[in-house]
């Protein structure tokens, strides 16, 4: 799925038959086999993304594919083995592709390939977040807001992992009770609305979970500031996204009394930072693949949906209030 000009994805996106490109000898021929449509690729074929793929440009940063030729050269994998994006740019919107060994990471064959079609992006992101900012113990608890997203199931359910407790925070919407009884499925400890967090009654929440060290956004603009009034003097707000596309708003307050701190974080960063550092990628991956495979961590709600439908995918994966993931079948 190729795009030679950044605008709306269903007009600039169009399925081109394409040469396979001749295998070099640090080089991995991959069969794709699923990708999905995560809001950062969107945002890349817009060219409103701080990282954008030279033009043309073919679509998707994550999915999961299976090698069928590889290099002299290359040491690490080999035909049959599952391989995903070691970074962001690849270009996972296709059938097959030629990448260099570098480009690509090993993944155990043994999980569901939803899983692993899923597992760079948003399980890497919420495992970055509950392990880099503030030590947590079993019990202690982490807040959350657009707990519905891919990074918000994921929070959740490694947060249960290691016991620890959730309080999410999602918007009012029309399947409410649905969405609260997934949430509750995966293991979140607590599920409320943007509006019951700025009401009276929210304390009672408190009796029975000691108030968060940990707040995550994804929102930005009057939903942080409302989960800011429950976190622990000296406890951290990471932001992660801003799907308000409103700033965040700190009272001077929280500084001052409660000394707060405020951090950010971008997965594709921390991924530069680490670039030589294969052995906290590898622990990652290894403890991500382990909670899978013991069914701790699951995919994302997801429909999958067949390479030549992807205009109405990418069009659906536009849309307000969307609660499942849309997912290229290669």
């Amino acid at each position: 799925l190729l795009y030679e000009r950044h605008g709306e994805p269903a007009a600039v996106v169009q399925l081109k038959d394409l040469e396979v490109p001749k295998l070099g000898d640090c080089d991995v021929h991959v069969k794709m086999l699923a990708a999905p449509i995560n809001p950062a690729d969107i945002n890349m074929i817009q060219g409103t993304y701080p990282l954008l793929s030279p033009l043309p440009a073919v679509g998707g940063n994550e999915g999961v594919g299976e090698v069928l030729e590889v290099g002299h050269h290359v040491t690490a994998l080999k035909p049959g083995d599952w391989v995903i994006p070691a970074d962001a740019g690849l270009g996972t919107w296709r059938t097959q592709g030629v990448f260099p060994e570098e480009m690509l990471l090993k993944v155990p064959s043994d999980i569901p390939v939803l899983c692993a079609a899923t597992l760079s992006v948003n399980p890497c992101t919420a495992f970055r977040l509950l392990a880099d900012f503030e030590s947590l113990a079993p019990g202690d608890s982490v807040i959350q807001n657009a707990a519905n997203s891919g990074v918000g199931q994921a929070v959740i359910q490694i947060a249960r992992a290691s016991s620890i407790k959730t309080i999410n925070v999602v918007r009012d919407r029309p399947d409410l009770p649905k969405l609260v009884e997934r949430l509750m499925a995966l293991g979140a400890d607590h599920v409320v609305t943007e509006e019951m967090l700025r009401k009276p009654e929210m304390k009672d929440t408190f009796k029975s979970t000691p108030r968060p060290r940990l707040a995550l956004n994804c929102v930005g603009g009057k939903s942080t500031t409302d989960m800011l009034r429950y976190l622990q003097p000296k406890g951290t707000m990471v932001t992660y996204g801003g799907m308000a596309k409103q700033p965040v708003m700190v009272p001077v307050s929280a500084f001052i009394f409660r000394d707060v701190r405020l951090r950010g974080f971008w997965m594709t960063q921390w991924r530069k930072d680490h670039a030589q550092d294969k052995e906290s990628v590898a622990t990652m991956m290894d403890a991500l693949c382990q909670l899978i495979r013991r069914g701790q961590l699951t995919a994302p709600a997801c429909t999958e949906v067949p390479l030549q439908d992807y205009r109405t995918a990418l069009e659906a994966s536009m849309k307000p209030f969307v609660s499942s993931k849309h997912i290229l079948l290669l």
